[in-house]
C-alpha cells in the first residue's frame, strides 16, 4: 500500500485547489457506457460511473450537459493545472467512436491528450490496469474508439470485472449484469482509486507507466 501514500488523495473533493494559469493544457477524459437508463449499475457502465463521480464531485467543473452535435454529454473544469474535458458518450458502447472523433476535432485535440476509462473482461475485479496504447482486447468500445481515429495509441485505464461468475455464463450477459453485492460493498473504493490515478495522470508531465495496481488488499 505505499504507493498509495505518495499520490493525491480523493478524500474530500470540495477541498481540492487547482491553479489556474493562461495557458492550460487540455485533457479529454472519456468514460465509456451505454448511455441508457437501464444499463445503470452494470459491469459494462462503470466507466460512465467512475467518471461520473469524479466530476459530479468537484466544485471546479460545470454541469452534465448533452451536446447532440458532439454525440455526449460533456462536462468541462479544472483539474491541477489541467482544463479537462470529460464526455460520456450518448451512442450505444459499440459506436464510442462517433463521439471520441466529434470531440477530439471540435477541440483540436491530440491522441496524446486522451484518457478512456473503461470495463475490462480480461482484468479481476479489484485491480485496474494502466495503459498507453494496444489492442481493443475485444473491447467493442475501444474498438470503435481505434477505428474512429485510424491508431491505436491512445491512453486507457482499465477497470477489471473479471470475476468467477464469468465461467458459468456468457460474457455479454455478464458484461450487463449489476455487479453483485459483495462487488457494490467496495464500490466507493473503486471510484476513490480511479479518481487518484486520474489526478496523478493530470499532476504529472510524463504520465501514467504502463502497470496493474490493486485497490482491495
Amino acid at each position: 500500500m505505499g504507493w498509495l501514500q505518495k499520490r493525491p488523495q480523493f478524500q474530500n473533493p470540495a477541498t481540492f485547489s487547482y491553479q489556474v494559469s493562461l495557458n492550460k493544457k487540455t485533457i479529454l477524459l472519456v468514460g465509456l457506457g451505454n448511455y441508457p437508463k437501464e444499463y445503470n449499475g452494470t459491469r459494462h457502465n462503470i466507466g460512465f460511473e467512475t467518471l461520473g463521480y469524479l466530476i459530479d464531485n468537484l466544485s471546479d467543473f460545470g454541469p452534465w450537459t448533452t451536446k447532440k452535435d458532439l454525440k455526449c454529454e460533456i462536462a468541462i473544469g479544472h483539474m491541477t493545472d489541467k482544463r479537462v474535458i470529460a464526455i460520456k458518450p450518448l451512442t450505444l458502447m459499440n459506436n464510442s467512436g462517433q463521439a471520441v472523433l466529434a470531440a477530439l476535432s471540435f477541440y483540436k485535440l491530440k491522441l496524446s491528450d486522451i484518457l478512456v476509462i473503461h470495463d475490462d473482461l480480461d482484468i479481476n475485479f479489484g485491480q485496474i490496469r494502466i495503459r498507453s496504447n494496444g489492442t481493443s482486447g475485444g473491447h467493442n468500445g475501444i474498438n470503435s474508439i481505434i477505428e474512429s481515429v485510424k491508431s491505436k495509441d491512445f491512453k486507457r485505464l482499465r477497470i477489471g470485472i473479471k470475476n468467477p461468475e464469468l465461467s458459468k455464463i456468457d460474457a455479454k450477459d455478464f458484461v450487463l449484469q449489476k455487479f453483485n453485492l459483495k462487488e457494490q460493498k467496495v464500490l466507493k473504493d473503486l471510484n476513490n482509486e480511479v479518481v487518484s490515478l486520474i489526478t496523478e495522470y493530470l499532476s504529472g508531465d510524463s504520465g501514467l507507466e504502463n502497470e496493474t495496481r490493486s485497490f482491495i488488499f
